[in-house]
């Protein structure tokens, strides 16, 4: 009888689903027929034209031989491990704007937050590098001004180094010694607005009796934070950890444009991302470009499947 009154009702306000079409038809058109292009194409010999080959798994046996991208796994690695430090900012200015008193003093972070977001990605990116450059940049004139330059130069002469020097302008972007310490260093401080507004949605689903159970138990602030607050927003922090995934492993417009296409001196800053985006638009080959990118999709799957089953919420 369910059934029957379903099927009536479908029947009854068909054209109601007319609303949902062209929402679908986009979703198919600019999402799922370029991902099953990128499939397809990953299995020919393709220059992005209309002519094409056939090869089967060439593409991806020269891709398991191709060092500059076995490399450029390597540096992914090290910047997705150091991502996960990049993190703990976020997590404890949620923290430290939960435990404000006012709800007004609340509200005025979350705005000052999320103020930034409203200019472009593109143009941090070209602040920043403005601020490493060597002769003009504000990190370099951070660094003269307090003497931590003179620290560096002589770590270099204790360690060895061969990277900072007296009366040298410290080309950050310049010098393959210093291109990853670059890319940990972009973003400083490492505050997030939408890690620290999904961390504070998390902090706000904690009922205050919980709190006063811990008080009552002689828990301080820190107790608080390694006992309550950090145990009940796990749910927040995988999914940023898939977000990080995702962003780390696939995204290259970072080092596009603090370095380029190549990745700096020496291919330092090469991530997958961006060798697929020089195979395809560099060199012409697409084919190839989309068999890079499906490796990557495979890798983006594992590392979310063993960051989704490891990461637990306990209830």
């Amino acid at each position: 009888m369910a059934a029957t009154l379903s099927r009536q009702k479908l029947l009854r306000e068909w054209k109601l689903y007319f609303f949902v079409v062209p929402s679908l038809v986009m979703v198919l058109v600019f999402a799922y027929f370029p991902a099953g292009s990128a499939i397809y194409h990953s299995f020919f010999e393709w220059a992005g034209g209309d002519t094409k080959q056939l090869i089967g798994f060439d593409n991806f046996r020269r891709a398991f031989h191709d060092q500059v991208l076995l490399n450029s796994f390597v540096t992914v690695s090290v910047l997705m491990v150091f991502s996960l430090f990049q993190m703990m900012p976020s997590i404890l200015l949620a923290v430290l704007i939960h435990r404000l008193k006012s709800d007004r003093w609340q509200y005025i972070y979350r705005v000052l937050l999320v103020v930034p977001m409203i200019v472009p990605g593109l143009v941090r990116l070209f602040i920043w590098k403005f601020f490493f450059d060597p002769n003009l940049g504000v990190l370099n004139g951070v660094l003269d001004f307090t003497g931590l330059k003179s620290v560096l130069v002589a770590l270099d002469h204790t360690f060895h180094w061969g990277v900072f020097y007296a009366n040298v302008p410290i080309g950050w972007l310049s010098q393959p010694e210093l291109i990853l310490p670059s890319l940990f260093l972009w973003g400083f401080p490492w505050i997030g607005a939408v890690g620290v507004l999904i961390f504070l949605a998390g902090l706000q689903s904690i009922g205050q009796d919980v709190y006063e159970a811990a008080e009552l138990d002689g828990i301080g602030p820190i107790g608080k934070f390694i006992y309550i607050e950090l145990p009940l927003i796990l749910t927040q922090i995988r999914l940023m950890l898939v977000l990080l995934i995702v962003a780390t492993l696939g995204g290259y417009g970072l080092q596009l444009q603090l370095l380029n296409e190549y990745g700096g001196p020496g291919g330092r800053g090469m991530v997958p991302g961006l060798w697929m985006y020089n195979r395809a638009f560099y060199a012409g080959e697409f084919g190839y470009a989309c068999a890079i990118g499906m490796i990557i999709f495979v890798f983006i799957l594992v590392l979310t499947f063993i960051n989704n089953r490891y990461v637990r919420v306990e209830k």
